[in-house]
């Protein structure tokens, strides 16, 4: 069994896809934050894809960590000289192997801050590129800004304080790259969160401001902070993909990821210090990204959230599970059509009928496994970005609110912490405890669990969507998630009491 190492690429098996171009002779150009398994299936692969064509050797990726548990990820791609099998599983089985070569180097903040800082703050990094989750930007769920009670935030903000989250250490590699005369580089966000652009722009100029008036100033100025829409389902990686790359693909490989064939990456296209050329490798470069980041979050994104805590309480495990059930996958297109496009503008270039129902058949992929504990997870950072704008927008137009509200019900039916067939629940979120307590209190206090105004806001003082909230929550809890779902695809609302 061959182990992935840079010494090892010319005797990896004669089938399996892998650099060939000169690895020695890559330079760092993106320091990106965050890098998981996403990263490396979307834009690492992307950057090898141009490799591929001899372009881009200057635009290597550094990868950083800013978590303790981040030290997992350094310990394989350094282990392994930034080298990674991606694997692609498309709906037949066949599994689409290429170990990817464009990371070339690894820091980790708690280990050497300084070093990260320098690496960001050298004039070779032209782009520090950011995957740091939903939860990353600490934007208070309410107010829309930065959330300076945050503890990571505050400490970072402190007189003196050795830089620890993305925003410290990004702020001041910008101090010294301003004070040397360097010049800025571009912060790419590549989260799900609408406007993830302007919403970066807008957390790190605060954090700045607050550190330095003077050079928060300076960065809103001349930092450019484009927008982009990502996608790519890619699972969390398991003991048996581990395995699969050893016996299918006949190498060694710490830490695979696996991903499904679609890719799409629309890119904002604002850079101060020049960039890869993306488009030539299918990235959509335009002027303004809102329309398909609007479609994928709130089609796509909202769509995960409206499959799987229903399809967890049923007794589901994974999504496919619930896309290959007529009657979910009929309320998923409801939702859609119903909800959500209505709250969408054109799209230049997507036929958006073809792309709902693009997004079922992806979703049915039995081979791809994405678990719906994946998708249940960090849910007080991803409702109030994906769903909830859906819902706000529909009560102020006088539209349908039934299936979202319904949504928000089965998250809050979830959060009690017990499925429909008596087994545990565990509850991964950043708000676990002050949710599970809520949800505790809602079958006699029906309201609890919505009336948290950091979480949902304003939206337990809307007479409308309490209705229809309540009345699938007292459904859920009487009939169950299926029969729910059933009656209110079949019938148009939820089941009576």
């Amino acid at each position: 069994m061959t182990t992935l190492k840079d010494e090892t690429l010319a005797r990896l098996p004669e089938d399996l896809a892998r650099p060939t171009y000169d690895r020695s002779a890559l330079r760092t150009g993106i320091v990106h934050i965050g890098v998981g398994g996403f990263h490396r299936a979307h834009q690492a692969m992307y950057l090898d894809r141009l490799m591929e064509q001899g372009k881009a050797l200057d635009w290597a990726v550094c990868g950083v960590g800013v978590m303790p548990g981040d030290a997992r990820m350094r310990d394989a791609l350094v282990g392994q000289d930034g080298l990674y099998t991606l694997v692609l599983k498309h709906p037949d089985g066949a599994l689409e192997g290429r170990v990817v070569g464009s990371i070339h180097e690894y820091l980790l903040a708690p280990d050497d801050p300084e070093a990260v800082i320098e690496k960001m703050a050298h004039p070779d990094t032209r782009i520090v590129s950011l995957t740091v989750t939903e939860g990353g930007y600490a934007i208070h769920h309410v107010t829309g800004e930065l959330d300076t009670d945050d503890p990571a935030v505050r400490r970072d903000l402190e007189p003196g304080a050795v830089p620890a989250t993305s925003f410290g250490l990004v702020t001041e590699a910008l101090r010294r790259r301003r004070d040397r005369g360097t010049g800025p580089f571009t912060v790419m966000s590549c989260d799900n969160i609408q406007g993830n652009g302007e919403v970066a722009h807008q957390v790190f100029v605060a954090f700045a401001t607050l550190k330095d008036a003077e050079l928060g100033a300076w960065i809103d100025e001349h930092v450019p902070f484009p927008s982009s829409m990502v996608d790519r389902i890619t699972p969390v990686t398991t003991d048996d993909d581990r395995t699969t790359v050893r016996e299918r693909l006949g190498v060694d490989d710490a830490w695979p990821v696996v991903a499904e064939p679609f890719t799409q990456w629309v890119l904002e296209d604002r850079f101060v210090a020049g960039r890869p050329p993306f488009e030539d490798v299918g990235v959509q470069m335009v002027e303004d990204v809102e329309p398909y980041e609007l479609m994928k979050l709130r089609l796509l994104n909202a769509s995960h959230q409206a499959l799987c805590y229903l399809g967890y309480l049923s007794g589901y495990r994974y999504a496919h599970e619930v896309c290959q059930d007529e009657t979910f996958a009929r309320f998923l297109l409801d939702y859609m059509d119903h909800e959500a496009t209505p709250t969408l503008s054109p799209v230049p270039g997507i036929d958006l009928d073809d792309y709902k129902h693009t997004l079922v058949e992806r979703f049915s992929n039995e081979h791809v496994r994405d678990t719906l504990a994946r998708l249940c997870a960090e849910s007080s950072d991803r409702i109030p970005k994906w769903l909830l704008p859906v819902v706000r927008a529909n009560l102020a137009a006088g539209r349908d609110i039934e299936r979202s509200a319904l949504v928000v019900a089965a998250w809050a039916r979830y959060d009690e912490g017990v499925d429909e067939q008596g087994e545990p629940i565990e509850i991964v979120d950043r708000l676990a405890d002050r949710l599970h307590a809520a949800a505790l209190r809602q079958r006699d206090e029906a309201t609890a669990f919505i009336a948290d105004r950091q979480v949902f806001g304003d939206l337990v003082d809307e007479p409308r969507f309490v209705e229809a909230y309540t009345a699938a929550l007292r459904s859920l809890h009487e009939h169950g998630a299926r029969v729910t779902v059933e009656t209110l695809v079949t019938r148009g609302g939820p089941a009576s009491a």
